[in-house]
């Protein structure tokens, strides 16, 4: 099989994505591991080996200058809609010349929603944001990963008062399967997937609520049927000690924070965030911006490294598939 292909996109030009993909282009192993192209700033780029202090390599990889609009430049740990715009044109332009052939998949440093927000996002996030550039209608979805563990969730960025109205059977199905198939596409031929409970002790039999019983478990069921390795509804003050003692590969949790909590706990600095679903791969930081640390030298690489290697095992996959 030809080497994976991977763009590479710097992150917010603000924040200390530029240091991170400097520090990752500097490591043999990684430019190695794939043809790189590096898509954004050359400046940019030469700013964060400095604050990195440390120079990517010569010849490793490719850089193609994208500069989206005229007298872009950097304003350090600061929110401004040019860098918005900037990263926008970047996810816009990396993912269609993926899906056009020309990369396996897309690593992007961490991006700053408010920043893209005021440079002219109007969907709820920067993946909802490439699934309309590509006029895609199928499933896709967050997925957080740490270490071997993956999280996907049947609600997300909506207000806690309102995940109990927003759960159904079939979306409870619909994550589930999108849960095991994603795991499938990094070559699990069986992933073992867990379904965490909406109310404490996951019900306690219809006492503290009926979701489980009525909707949760009645999608487990059906998910079983369709022959996926499916487990719950479990509590989840419990589903996670069991995940990461190495009982699952997947946990489907209800909302937001019910996975994100039990993953930064563990490892805030090396999670990381799968955009799947998608038609190419594209994977990025657990984390955010880093404004307060930009130029200091001590941003944590092992996230976007661990972005990377999930994104060539995805990108890897689909090429073998195909």
């Amino acid at each position: 099989m030809s080497k994976r292909r991977i763009t590479v996109l710097l992150g917010d030009r603000n924040g200390i994505g530029p240091e991170l993909v400097a520090k990752l282009l500097s490591d043999e192993a990684v430019c190695d591991a794939a043809d790189i192209e590096v898509l954004g700033d050359p400046e940019v780029l030469r700013q964060g080996e400095k604050a990195a202090g440390c120079a990517a390599r010569d010849g490793a990889f490719t850089v193609t200058p994208f500069l989206p609009e005229a007298g872009l430049h950097s304003t350090p740990g600061e929110v401004t809609a040019a860098a918005g715009r900037e990263m926008l044109a970047c996810l816009a332009k990396a993912s269609h010349d993926a899906t056009n052939g020309k990369a396996d998949g897309v690593l992007f440093g961490p991006l700053n929603k408010a920043a893209m927000h005021q440079g002219g996002l109007t969907q709820d996030d920067e993946m909802r944001f490439i699934a309309d550039e590509l006029s895609y209608k199928g499933t896709f979805g967050e997925l957080n990963v740490l270490d071997k563990l993956w999280t996907t969730r049947v609600t997300s960025h909506i207000p806690l008062k309102d995940v109990a109205a927003n759960i159904s059977t079939e979306g409870v199905m619909k994550a589930i399967r999108f849960a095991h198939d994603t795991l499938k596409s990094t070559g699990l031929s069986a992933p073992r997937v867990a379904v965490a409970a909406l109310n404490p002790h996951a019900g306690d039999g219809g006492n503290f609520g009926h979701e489980e019983i009525e909707v949760i478990d009645p999608a487990v069921e059906l998910a079983k049927a369709e022959n996926m390795n499916v487990e719950g509804s479990y509590p989840s003050d419990t589903v996670f000690v069991r995940a990461f003692k190495g009982d699952f590969d997947a946990v489907v949790t209800m909302y937001h924070d019910q996975g994100q909590i039990a993953l930064k706990l563990l490892g805030l600095g090396q999670g990381v965030t799968v955009l799947g679903g998608l038609p190419v791969p594209i994977t990025t930081c657990g984390h955010g911006t880093g404004y307060d640390i930009v130029g200091q030298g001590i941003a944590r690489d092992a996230s976007i490294r661990n972005a990377f290697q999930i994104c060539c095992d995805m990108a890897g996959s689909q090429k073998r598939a195909a």
